[in-house]
């Protein structure tokens, strides 16, 4: 179940970052999904990869906040 799960998040990760720049929620989905793989990895006790998939996620959010107040 738990490899469904990351695998799950890493093609939720995929397709976001491959269409975001269709639109700013696709950067926001993107965010999501390196969340749930920092989360995945955090199960799985690969702590180093946690560590940058939460730091993606970070960046993913300030890109999302970014690009909000542009096209606004």
């Amino acid at each position: 179940m738990l490899t469904l799960f990351g695998s799950i998040a890493v093609t939720i990760m995929f397709l976001s970052y491959w269409l975001e720049s269709r639109s700013r929620w696709f950067v926001l989905l993107f965010a999501g999904g390196c969340a749930a793989t920092a989360a995945y990895s955090a199960l799985a006790g690969v702590y180093p990869i946690m560590v940058v998939e939460a730091l993606w996620a970070l960046v993913a959010l300030q890109r999302f906040t970014r690009r909000s107040r542009q096209e606004a």
